[in-house]
């Protein structure tokens, strides 16, 4: 989480992702799961984080970048696991 933004990508998205508003938004989620538990939207948020983040990997050329983003989102898979419904 202290890994600094990737030089050259403020202010770009990727097929309409705001790469700075995926980032806070993923690690302020994550930090709120950390902290005590999200409630329902706020998984749904994380879900929804990690969709775009799902989206966007695979546009991203510039190797640091990537591999940021390819990290935030292991962190916040990890962080949804536990709000994945089990199988019956």
């Amino acid at each position: 989480m202290r890994a600094p933004f990737p030089d050259g990508f403020r202010g770009v998205d990727f097929d309409g992702v705001d790469l700075v508003l995926l980032d806070a938004g993923v690690a302020g989620l994550v930090r709120r799961e950390l902290k005590g538990g999200l409630d329902g939207s706020g998984i749904a948020c994380l879900w929804g984080c990690i969709a775009d983040l799902d989206k966007i990997i695979p546009l991203v050329g510039e190797e640091y970048c990537a591999s940021c983003f390819t990290k935030l989102r292991t962190m916040a898979r990890v962080a949804a696991a536990p709000c994945v419904p089990r199988a019956t």
